[in-house]
């Protein structure tokens, strides 16, 4: 069994291989999907956790992406806190087929799922992107969003301490594209025509009044129950999509507002296997905001992962 490093997954998965290859790939039914957490007492900064995260696409294949998160790594270990593997197995026979580093797996397949997402959505002559939060799922944003809509000019990236934002701006080039920084998080928003969110936040950052006519936002980072990024008003100016219907339900992003009664389950108009099947045209007003709730997955890790052992 072959062992995929970070550089060679980043090699094989190519932002315009990835996201060809998710589109393809969401022809097909993902069965099953289960997780598993395991936490054991480490100290105040945190327990560690092993967990495990699974999906099957019947006699195709399966998969399991395994993570270990131990917060004190850092300054006891010198590794670091999150750490990751991910196994392929065939579908026929189930034996294993490839393993990959988990890690830039993460990355690429988080950040193809919402590129993915503005390629059905966002409007076709999109000019600006606004990026919110530095981490590391930023640069892997702005470049997947850059490789669908190539027509994108200018990049603002705002962040919570402006010193990383622009630490991010040094660390990025990118041909024929102005990369900005921008404290005025409103204005930034109503300026952008593709607002991507990657945040830690468990409260709304971008107001539905914000936006401009026409805007698609992208909603990545609250994966919990008790994370958000969006407020009620952007839910109900926008038309509702997500990645998977299971996986962006269980996140802050819609149950809060569910429960609230601000939106329904109905209220989601489409997610990416409709999407991509053709079941659903996506944006149909050049003028109507649209929103993508990027929950992921392990369809998605497992999806990706079969791309990557295509060119093995």
């Amino acid at each position: 069994m072959r062992y995929l490093d970070a550089a060679q997954v980043a090699k094989r998965l190519s932002y315009p291989t990835l996201i060809a290859g998710l589109r393809r790939l969401h022809q097909d039914d993902t069965e099953s999907l289960g997780d598993l957490l395991l936490e054991q007492p480490a100290s105040p900064k945190g327990a560690n956790r092993f967990f495990i995260r699974a999906a099957w696409q019947h006699e195709r294949a399966l998969g399991a992406k395994v993570i270990s998160i131990f917060p004190n790594n850092p300054e006891q270990q010198a590794k670091p806190s999150v750490q990751a593997v991910y196994l392929l197995f065939d579908g026929q026979n189930g034996s294993p087929v490839l393993a990959l580093d988990g890690t830039m797996l993460t990355w690429r397949k988080t950040a193809a799922d919402s590129a993915l997402g503005a390629s059905l959505l966002a409007r076709q002559q999109t000019a600006s992107l606004l990026m919110v939060g530095a981490g590391a799922m930023a640069p892997e944003l702005i470049r997947a969003h850059l490789s669908v809509r190539p027509s994108i000019r200018r990049v603002t990236i705002w962040n919570r301490n402006p010193e990383r934002a622009r630490q991010l701006q040094r660390q990025l080039t990118v041909q024929g594209v102005e990369l900005v920084v921008s404290e005025d998080l409103a204005r930034a928003v109503s300026e952008a025509d593709l607002i991507s969110c990657a945040t830690m936040s468990t409260t709304p950052l971008i107001r539905g009044e914000w936006l401009q006519a026409g805007s698609h936002v992208d909603l990545v980072g609250a994966y919990t129950p008790t994370m958000r990024e969006a407020d009620d008003e952007v839910l109900r100016r926008g038309r509702l999509f997500v990645d998977h219907r299971q996986t962006a339900g269980e996140t802050g992003e819609l149950a809060i507002p569910m429960s609230n009664g601000v939106i329904t389950p109905q209220s989601i108009q489409a997610d990416l296997f409709q999407l991509c099947r053709g079941e659903h045209p996506g944006r149909q007003d050049p003028e109507e905001i649209t929103v993508f709730k990027n929950g992921g997955g392990g369809h998605l890790d497992l999806m990706s992962a079969r791309i990557a052992h295509e060119s093995v």
